[in-house]
This record gives C-alpha cells, structure tokens and sequence, in this order.
C-alpha cells in the first residue's frame, strides 16, 4: 500500500489510531512513464508533482539506452505500491541508484480504467504486467538477470512475479521496503471490517482488490506464502519499520524462509522513526538499499532523528486537495 487516495485514507486512520484467490491474469501491457520530473524528498511533494503532472518518471529512469557495466551488471526495476505511481513512489530514491552507476527502470501497473489511478488491480494482474517489462528491459539491456525493488504491494507483486510466475530465473536480487509480506491488520481496522457481513466488498469499495488481497491472512497472501515465501536462486531483503502506520503488527514485513534478509530501521538507527509513506524517501533507509544491492562497498549512513509521522500529513494533503 502507497501514497495517495486510498493510501492516504489509511495514513489518516492510522494517524488517527496512534494519536486516541490466485489465478491467471491478463498479461496486458503496464505504462512506461517518459516525462522527466524532478527529484523529491518526501511523499507528499512527489504524490503533488504526480498530480499536476502525469506520466512523470523519476528522474534517472526509463533510459532504454542504458547498459549495465560490470559493476552494477543488473538493471533495477522500481515497483510502486497502491494507488501510487512509478513517479510518486521514486522520485527519491530513483536519481541516487542513477548516481550510482544503475541502470534504472520504472512502470506504472494495474491502471483502474478511465483513471490516472496505479495499483489498483488484483496484485495477479500487476505480476503479469510486470512480468512483461521485465521481459521488454532485459532485452533493452542485454542483460540476464534484473533487481526488483518494491515499496509496500509493490513488494509483493514483485514477489509474486518471482515465485509464482517462474520469475527467479530472472531476478538477482529482491528488496521489500514496508512489504506486506504477512498483510497488515492495520491497527485492528482491517480485520475488524473483514468480520461484519460485507467486510471484504466495503474494503474493496474503499480502496481496491489489491488492497483487500493485503490484509493480514488473505486468501491471496496465504496462497503466496503457503509451501515457502521464498524459491531458490534470488536474494531477498526486506527492509521494515517499527513505526510502519499500515503493516500492523510490523513483524509481517519479515519473510521466514531461506534466502531472506530482514532488516529493521530502528536496530540500526533507533533515532529514525520513519514509517510506512516515508520509508523510500528516507535517506537512511536509501542507503540500506544501495548497500544491499552493493553489498561490497557498503556505506554506513548518518543516523538522525527522524520524527515520528514523518511524511503523513503531506501525504493527505497532497492526495486529497
């Protein structure tokens, strides 16, 4: 779940709070933003931009020119998360992996029709599209293998793709920022909805199928998670929050099988306080994704205070006015 309408409808329950099945889908083609914007530094300024200006792409990607070097062999691949945007989601993080030497690609998926409106699709139907620009980037590049990045369902359409679509064979490394690996309760309201007659409908109408799929024991994620929420031959690295204001509990963000990595913000820097909207616009929690996607030349980030709630109000704002 991401930045904005819906999205900011659960920041403003969660702000609220803290202060008192699988089948096959379509593989129908994801929007490649071109429209250069510029670079952000909070959700709420991006999710504004995003609004005023459609089709943006984070600064640094979608240059089908691109070759990988050998130091960074791999593109990577940027997925939003709900009712988000390639744009809104990355435009922090997008031009410091650019910086770096990455070859850097971003798509917008699972359009609801007749709007501007990302992610909104069953999370089935988002894998196949990504399934696709996987597909149409590693054949730009001539590369073999990419690096899927993922903010919150962006995590898990990513993950999906990889175990349930044959994608391991073309991922190197998966990084999960605020992924529902486990779905959210989000603060009981969820769950609470989910036990009156209708729950699951009123979910969907306020928000999405996607956003149903992501609630802690969905039919969905109990699918994906069952035999394994791993598969052989990927890296995976989840990078979780303990303030995180839509995975509740945020213990959910951890995958449990081999091959996994769970980092926690607060282990490393218990002065961050970052959540769920701001984890990709926070500069600590960057450098922890360069780090993993380079894990020989690690850089150990500055730790500063980091209010909590970071990020909501802007987020709000921005998608509702």
């Amino acid at each position: 779940m991401s930045k904005a309408r819906h999205g900011s409808r659960l920041a403003l329950l969660a702000a609220v709070v803290c202060i008192g099945g699988l089948g096959s889908a379509p593989a129908q083609a994801a929007e490649v933003p071109t429209l250069p914007g510029p670079a952000q530094s909070d959700p709420g300024a991006a999710i504004s931009y995003a609004k005023h200006h459609p089709h943006s792409a984070p600064p640094g990607t979608n240059d089908f020119s691109c070759r990988p070097g050998p130091a960074h062999p791999h593109p990577v691949i940027l997925v939003h998360g709900s009712d988000g945007s390639a744009y809104s989601n990355w435009a922090g993080l997008s031009p410091k992996l650019k910086a770096a030497g990455y070859c850097v690609f971003a798509l917008n998926y699972g359009q609801k029709p007749g709007t501007e409106h990302y992610g909104m699709q069953t999370m089935t139907q988002g894998a196949a599209e990504l399934e696709v620009f996987v597909d149409d980037v590693l054949a730009a590049t001539g590369a073999d293998q990419v690096d899927l990045i993922g903010h919150s369902q962006g995590a898990t359409v990513a993950r999906y793709y990889i175990n349930r679509l044959g994608g391991a064979s073309k991922v190197n490394r998966w990084i999960g920022i605020a992924s529902p690996s486990y779905g959210g309760t989000f603060f009981g309201i969820a769950t609470a909805l989910q036990t009156l007659p209708g729950g699951n409908e009123l979910i969907v109408g306020i928000g999405s199928e996607a956003l149903a799929e992501q609630v802690q024991g969905s039919p969905f994620l109990t699918a994906l998670n069952a035999g394994g929420d791993t598969v052989p031959g990927v890296e995976y690295t989840t990078i979780g929050t303990r303030y995180d204001e839509v995975i509740q509990p945020y213990t959910n963000v951890a995958l449990h099988d081999p091959g996994a990595t769970n980092i926690l913000v607060q282990d490393l820097c218990p002065l961050d306080q970052t959540g769920h909207f701001n984890l990709p616009y926070d500069p600590f929690s960057q450098q922890l994704v360069l780090n993993t996607l380079d894990p020989a030349h690690t850089i150990v980030p500055p730790c500063t205070f980091v209010p909590l709630g970071t990020g909501i109000a802007g987020v709000i704002i921005a998608s509702n006015f």
